[in-house]
Parts: C-alpha cells; structure tokens; sequence
C-alpha cells in the first residue's frame, strides 16, 4: 500500500515538473524576458521605415510590422520594449539575448543565416544612390567610378557590395544612416548608398534638399531576426506576417509610411518557410 502512495506521488511530481518545462518552453519561445514584456530591436533613425520623434514615440514601416507581429504573440504596445538596433549590432543583440527579434532593414543573406534566422521576408527593395537635389554629375553607379565620395553604414550589405563592386569609390562608413545623410548636407560627401525605401524616407524628410538617381543595382529582402536555433519564435512570426498581409494591415502600413514619398505600393514577397 505505501508503494502505491509513493509511486501516485512520484507520479503527481513528475506531471508537475513536466508542465512547468512545457511553460518554460513556451514562454522562452516568445519572450527571453521575464519582465511581461517583449524586447524589439529596431532602427531609430530611418525615416519612413523606423524613426524615433523628438516625443520618444517611435514611427515607420518596421516599428508597424514590429507591433502588429507582437500583438499577435500576445503582446500589446504598453508590453514592447524598443532596443536601438545599428546595423553592425544586430547579431550581437541577439545572440546575447538583448532582443526577442529585430525589424531593422536587416537585408536576408548566407552570411547572416549562419548566425541568425530570419522569419519572412516582409519587403522587397533594393540599393540606390541619395544626391543633394542640386547635383548633376551622379546619375548611377558608373558616376561613382570618378573617385566620388560616398557614405554608407558599417556593417551593412550596401557598403560591402560597394566596396566589392566599385573599387573606385572613396568609400566612407558612417555608425548611421543620418550621419550620412548630415555629411552630404554639408558637401563632405557626394552620395549616400543604401536600399531605396530608407533613402525615400530621407528625402520626403527633407523637402527640395535631396533626390534619388539611377536604378536598383540590387534587390533586398527584409527578414525579421530571431536567434539561430528559435524555430517557435520564427514560424510564430511568419503566421503573423502572413495574417498581416492577408488582413490588409500590411498594405496600409506601407501607404501611410511611404505614400509622401511617392512610391508604388508593391506586392509583399512570399514567406519562406
């Protein structure tokens, strides 16, 4: 009789240890925090994608992909912790569990999938040149050939494939986008380099001071950042997308952010799985 009680206890225990690493799993699958809350790297000085406004708010493509993916894992806007998220940190915040994921204009590359995963993509854009509106001798990428200076950011896919591509340029790389942005301002520089969308943002930010030239020499998919090995997370995320641009939400998103700048409204890329 007392080895019963103490086999129905053992077996009492063990149910009760079993839920509590299901809970684990569960709650290590949407947050890495314990605070009730989120924590979502983004950009804080991309207009038109991801800007925070002199108020603190935070405005733009991404910050609205951002929430309304968190909403769908449950977690309102007065539950979201933003992270600045710089190009060159990315995978850091994540692989040191400063992030839950990351909407930052992250580019989906090999390099990058060997130490992060991605959910998505939710954009497809592509690499352009920003001149000051005045200019006439940058109409492409074989004007930057003449030993123009240009500005792109450290660690991001523009200013490898500049340097790759076209050894004649002075490439210079800036820890932001807006100090770029500030240095062709001023003439220190004669072009600014990076994906389309994030250069529109600049320009419709800066009436008749700049303007965008030549074509796409590249295309771009967005993709949210998880830490590698997150499957949960991830799929969880691409529900979310997938909800987003069935629903309408997407596409709104898109022509409130970018319809100043004039830009077509395209179609959202399909999810890779």
């Amino acid at each position: 009789m007392r080895t019963a009680r103490t086999l129905q206890v053992l077996a009492r225990s063990w149910a009760v240890l079993a839920a509590a690493f299901a809970m684990t799993a569960l709650c290590t699958a949407c947050s890495a925090h314990d605070s009730g809350k989120i924590t979502i790297g983004v950009k804080f000085d991309q207009p038109g994608l991801s800007v925070k406004k002199p108020d603190g708010t935070l405005g733009g493509f991404d910050v609205d992909v951002a929430r309304y993916v968190a909403a769908r894992l449950g977690y309102g806007p007065d539950r979201i912790a933003w992270i600045e998220a710089p190009s060159g940190q990315r995978e850091m915040l994540l692989r040191n569990g400063q992030v839950d994921y990351l909407v930052a204009t992250y580019s989906i590359t090999d390099s990058r999938r060997q130490k992060v995963d991605f959910a998505g993509p939710y954009l497809l854009t592509g690499q352009s040149l920003l001149v000051r509106a005045d200019n006439t001798d940058i109409t492409g990428t074989a004007s930057l050939q003449r030993h123009k200076k240009l500005c792109s950011v450290s660690g991001s896919t523009p200013a490898q494939r500049i340097k790759d591509r076209y050894p004649g340029v002075q490439l210079q790389r800036y820890d932001t986008y807006s100090a770029c942005v500030e240095a062709l301002r001023n003439g220190a520089i004669d072009a600014v380099t990076t994906d389309d969308v994030i250069l529109a943002g600049y320009s419709a930010q800066n009436p008749g001071a700049f303007k965008l030239v030549g074509e796409r020499f590249s295309q771009e998919l967005y993709g949210i950042g998880v830490r590698k090995g997150n499957d949960g997370l991830r799929q969880r995320i691409n529900d979310a997308l997938e909800e987003m641009e069935r629903d309408g939400s997407w596409r709104a998103a898109f022509v409130d952010n970018f319809g100043p700048a004039g830009f077509a409204v395209p179609e959202p890329p399909p999810i890779e799985r």
